[in-house]
């Protein structure tokens, strides 16, 4: 099989993106998205993103972790957004269908928002959060940048009794300043930790934000390794959730190929 791809990153959080309009891509096999995603014998990708048509919205967007299971991703969704406007397939305002459900998203100067889902629950643990914003993921609020070893803790959180058949995404969270945090993500599926992840953020953001019982509207500017990124929501915090949440930040094509399989 020939296969024309593109690829995207998000804050260091890389994708290989497929246009699936005509379905030329519909007998992609798992081992397919590993090989593509494999860094040593393939294109190398924290996941593998196919852009087909919907009969009511813009797009589908089906996202594959590098290990081929599939879950919304954030940061792919703004870079299928970036890819899609690059293809001509929707402009700066689109709807797209995703594994989780229908969502909205812009371009304005270059930043792309994604509307997220609401979150209308957040269960907290031992003092730790645990919430799904379209992947689930474990938050641990932590002190100092070097409190914790993200891999040892993430793999000890994704893979204990609780978590091990399903899997989580384990998040630490340092708080920088008001309405500011920094975090780092240990991604299931990736089974590393990754640059950024855009569901994490916003599960971080959103946990913060119930932390210090914002009621709406407040900005939280996020900090990753792979560059900043921001949440907005509105909430109702008397039934521990949120709505109205947008995922902001930069999408970048980074090159084009052809690779046969």
């Amino acid at each position: 099989m020939r296969i024309k791809f593109s690829k995207y990153q998000g804050t260091g959080n890389d994708f290989i993106m497929l246009d699936n309009m005509d379905n030329a891509f519909d007998s992609l096999s798992i081992e397919h998205v590993k090989f593509l995603c494999d860094r040593k014998f393939g294109v190398g990708a924290d996941g593998l993103i196919k852009l087909s048509s919907s009969m009511e919205l813009d797009f589908e967007l089906e996202y594959y972790n590098s290990d081929g299971t599939q879950s919304f991703c954030g940061n792919g969704g703004r870079c299928s957004v970036a890819f899609a406007n690059q293809l001509k397939i929707s402009g700066t305002n689109t709807k797209f269908t995703a594994i989780d459900g229908a969502h909205e998203a812009t371009i304005v100067n270059g930043i792309i928002s994604v509307g997220m889902l609401p979150v209308e629950r957040i269960e907290v643990a031992n003092g730790d959060y645990i919430l799904d914003t379209g992947s689930p993921h474990y938050i641990k609020l932590v002190e100092s940048q070097n409190e914790l070893d993200i891999l040892k803790f993430g793999r000890k959180i994704r893979y204990s009794e609780q978590f091990k058949d399903a899997g989580i995404n384990v998040n630490l969270m340092l708080v920088k300043g008001p309405d500011e945090i920094q975090v780092s993500t240990y991604e299931r599926g990736v089974e590393n930790e990754t640059l950024s992840c855009g569901t994490g953020v916003t599960a971080c953001a959103l946990a913060y934000k119930f932390l210090m019982q914002q009621k709406a509207g407040t900005k939280i500017t996020i900090h990753t390794k792979g560059g900043v990124l921001s949440v907005s929501s509105n909430s109702f915090v008397e039934n521990k959730g949120f709505e109205n949440i947008w995922l902001s930040g930069p999408a970048k094509h980074v090159f084009d190929g052809i690779i046969e399989i």
